[in-house]
């Protein structure tokens, strides 16, 4: 059993910046990749960005390209996304999620291929 653990949510102003962090415990994840969701008020959830299993290959929504960065650092079993310049629309529970196969090249920007998840961490951007 795997247990995901977000943390780093909060409450910010347009143009700040958060930095939002992932811990696995119960499995080691540096055969996995992983990605970060986001699920708005009232929306459905939505891929953020992904990172592979060596950290090597990564890829971002349109919406939030050039202004957050997903990482990993597999010796600590943590997974982490750098949100900056953050904007009202960026408002949501964020979510991160293990791949549910070993090694894939890039995981999935779709929820269905992902076999764990992590409770979520609010994120909330005034104007």
């Amino acid at each position: 059993q795997v247990l995901l653990a977000e943390s780093g949510g909060g409450l910010v102003q347009a143009g700040d910046s958060l930095l939002l962090s992932c811990l696995a415990s119960g499995r080691t994840l540096g055969s996995y990749g992983m990605g970060w969701f986001r699920q708005p008020p009232g929306k459905e959830r939505e891929f953020v960005a992904v990172i592979n299993w060596s950290g090597g290959r990564t890829d971002y929504a349109d919406s939030v390209k050039g202004r957050f960065t997903i990482s990993r650092d597999n010796a600590l079993n943590m997974v982490y996304l750098r949100m900056n310049s953050l904007k009202p629309e960026d408002t949501a529970v964020y979510y991160c999620a293990a791949d549910s196969i070993m090694k894939r090249p890039l995981p999935l920007v779709g929820p269905n291929g992902y076999a764990y998840w992590g409770q979520g961490t609010q994120v909330t951007v005034s104007s």
